[in-house]
């Protein structure tokens, strides 16, 4: 099964400031979105002629309090794989609780043993819904 790195995602208080640490470690912005609905940034930063490399810091416009003190400032690892239902289901068959299921036909978060949240992430196209992933729900938080 073919399996590629993605990115790390990390929460910050203040994205300037943080854009800034991270440029001076000699990183490049690569990509921005911003959400209004999800009253959101992210920045991709990568170091120069590794844009496959990034960090994404996430910062929230309504602030997170809890920054630093609650451990929410590493959100997860990111990867993406040619079928998702496939790995869903090799990873539960293993025992691992899918936290959020691959509802969508393209995104799923299990968590490691040491309680790191992966994102996985379909390759190309979403896949249809299908069952039993389009009626399960959350476990946990991811």
């Amino acid at each position: 099964m073919k399996i590629r790195y993605l990115h790390t995602m990390v929460r910050v208080r203040d994205l300037e400031k943080s854009m800034d640490f991270f440029r001076l470690l000699g990183l490049e912005e690569t990509r921005r979105m911003d959400s209004e609905k999800g009253r959101f940034t992210l920045v991709f930063m990568a170091p120069p002629g590794q844009p496959e490399c990034p960090v994404e810091l996430t910062y929230n416009w309504d602030g997170d309090d809890g920054l630093p003190s609650d451990s929410r400032h590493f959100g997860h690892l990111a990867y993406r794989v040619d079928n998702i239902y496939d790995l869903c289901q090799r990873l539960m068959d293993a025992g691992v609780t899918i936290n959020r299921p691959p509802r969508d036909g393209h995104m799923a978060f299990v968590r490691s043993p040491d309680n790191v949240s992966i994102e996985i992430l379909q390759e190309g196209e979403h896949l249809p819904a299908q069952e039993p992933w389009a009626s399960m729900e959350n476990t946990g938080h991811w």
